[in-house]
């Protein structure tokens, strides 16, 4: 199972994201890269040299809020003469095939289309059919367990909900789906969505990745046997409780 570490951009920094909570995020602090707390190039290229990382998870915040992308920083870390280089993952808050194409004109290697900001699942199949399913992942956004939208809220309450949501973006042909609970990033209480995790697996059998709450070897061990191809991590690199 591959650790793909996390770069979460909020005003040309890199933050330590928290349980959700983007209006608090300060900039990161990391044991990678002593000093040079916030600095986003910097550190993906730490995560290059020291993790050996063949992929990068940026989330820019400053999209997902639904202000422009951080398309000069982008391209920075997708520049392997000064940052991380190919690999990038990227949500940006895509939900439509023009924003898909501008982030992946920006660097990234593949987009990641979020529930949180998604319209519909059409749109979803519109940007798959754009720029082709190979380079989308769906983010099952969850909140405390619970499937989010950012205009209606929660609007589940049972894990069957993301396994169903789960099955339409697989049926809309993305290359794998990302389960991501917004209130475990940060906290360092364990993964909370191993259910679902497993569940995807077995029942969609899509690439499956997991967000969110990852503290030590022993979590990535149960990610991994609950099927997990890759877990998104970090906290627990920042902190070296993972990764050296």
């Amino acid at each position: 199972m591959q650790i793909i570490p996390v770069i979460d951009l909020l005003r040309g920094h890199a933050v330590h994201a928290r349980r959700g909570a983007r209006h608090k995020y300060r900039p990161v602090e990391s044991v990678l890269l002593p000093g040079k707390a916030g600095d986003a190039v910097a550190l993906s290229c730490a995560y290059r040299a020291s993790l050996a990382a063949r992929l990068c998870y940026v989330a820019d915040l400053d999209a997902i809020e639904g202000w422009g992308p951080q398309s000069k920083l982008l391209n920075k870390l997708a520049d392997p003469a000064t940052g991380f280089g190919t690999g990038l993952l990227v949500d940006a808050g895509i939900a439509t095939v023009t924003a898909a194409r501008e982030v992946l004109k920006h660097g990234a290697t593949t987009v990641v289309v979020g529930l949180e900001t998604l319209g519909t699942f059409s749109d979803l199949k519109r940007i798959v059919a754009a720029v082709g399913g190979e380079r989308v992942l769906f983010s099952l956004d969850l909140m405390n367990g619970l499937p989010v939208r950012r205009r209606t809220g929660t609007i589940a309450t049972a894990e069957a909900v993301g396994l169903e949501l789960g099955a339409r973006a697989a049926e809309a042909g993305v290359a794998g789906i990302v389960v991501l609970d917004l209130a475990a990033v940060g906290n360092e209480a364990g993964p909370r969505s191993l259910g679902l995790v497993s569940g995807i697996k077995r029942l969609i059998g899509v690439t499956v990745y997991s967000g969110g709450g990852v503290r030590s070897q022993e979590d990535l061990d149960a990610l991994e046997e609950a099927g997990c191809d890759g877990a998104l991590v970090g906290t627990a690199l920042h902190s070296g409780a993972v990764g050296r």
